[in-house]
């Protein structure tokens, strides 16, 4: 088949495929972009998932946030306009059909100018509920997509082409069905954009205690406004997304650092190992020592 009669998804899949060429994640000379490939189906596995749309060039997979699955595949792109604490899972790929896709940071501020425009005037739009969404990957809407990737083979023309087709991206974003989604963050004076800021300062301090009549009174919102679109956006409270970023920081140190258990609770800002221990087994399933050990263990072992 030649490369004029290969769908968008079929350009896109060759284009990645060429450089994931083993499972896992893969940075690219282009800022924010990254590729993934998956050989095999993986069951749920904790993620943060930074502002951005999620391409699925071949394969499908799916995220879980606040109890709600996302599926998206070669028709449906994954878009999320906050840092969404979520689980991710490969629903379908092999050796001989891996699943491969990209991952493309958003530039709020590169919104907001965009909506700032005539052309695009914001919108009076309903509240959308939650920082996530699916939406329909149409031909114009993958078209720049492969027109970036192809700048891969011309790095001498990644500083000077990148930033334009990153921002027809951004447009056909604001073109598509999750424009809504984007607009509620993008917006200076809009309820998400308070939020986005909130969650900015708490993943700079989430070892800190909080109060959320502070946090809310530093992104100017009243108390129980604010507690309300914080979980409507992110599925969660206040206090429970701090306490997923300090579970998952202190895995990562002790995965990758090797702190003990009690080093890494205090680290994260645990006052109570034991306590640290029951909040790590709710969210992990399993005790730190027991989880982190299963972790390192090599495959296959009996």
């Amino acid at each position: 088949m030649t490369t004029q009669g290969r769908s968008p998804q079929e350009r896109l899949a060759g284009l990645i495929g060429t450089r994931a060429t083993g499972t896992g994640d893969f940075e690219t000379s282009i800022a924010g972009l990254c590729f993934f490939r998956r050989d095999a189906p993986a069951p749920p596995a904790t993620c943060m998932i930074e502002p951005s749309v999620v391409l699925v060039a071949q394969g499908m997979k799916q995220v879980w946030i606040g109890g709600q699955a996302y599926g998206y595949d070669t028709t449906r792109f994954l878009m999320t306009s906050l840092d969404m604490p979520a689980n991710s899972e490969v629903l379908m790929a092999s050796p001989e059909q891996p699943c491969l896709g990209l991952v493309m940071r958003l530039d709020l501020r590169m919104v907001a100018d965009l909506v700032a425009q005539g052309s695009l005037a914001p919108r009076v739009e309903r509240p959308v509920g939650i920082g996530a969404g699916i939406g329909t990957a149409t031909p114009d809407f993958l078209a720049p997509f492969a027109r970036l990737l192809a700048l891969l083979d011309e790095p001498e023309a990644i500083p000077v082409l990148a930033p334009l087709i990153q921002r027809e991206i951004h447009y056909r974003l604001l073109m598509s069905d999750q424009a809504a989604r984007l607009r509620q963050i993008a917006s200076v004076d809009s309820q998400g954009h308070r939020i986005a800021k909130a969650i900015d300062w708490l993943k700079l301090n989430y070892t800190e205690p909080i109060r959320v009549d502070d946090l809310a009174a530093r992104v100017q919102m009243s108390a129980p406004t604010f507690h309300h679109h914080f979980r409507q956006l992110t599925a969660m409270s206040p206090l429970q997304y701090q306490k997923w970023l300090r579970l998952n920081e202190a895995k990562r140190l002790m995965l990758n650092e090797h702190l003990d258990v009690a080093s890494a609770a205090y680290r994260v800002g645990y006052e109570s190992p034991s306590q640290f221990s029951r909040e790590y087994s709710r969210l992990f399933g399993e005790s730190p020592k027991r989880d982190i050990a299963a972790l390192r263990r090599p495959p296959n072992v009996i």
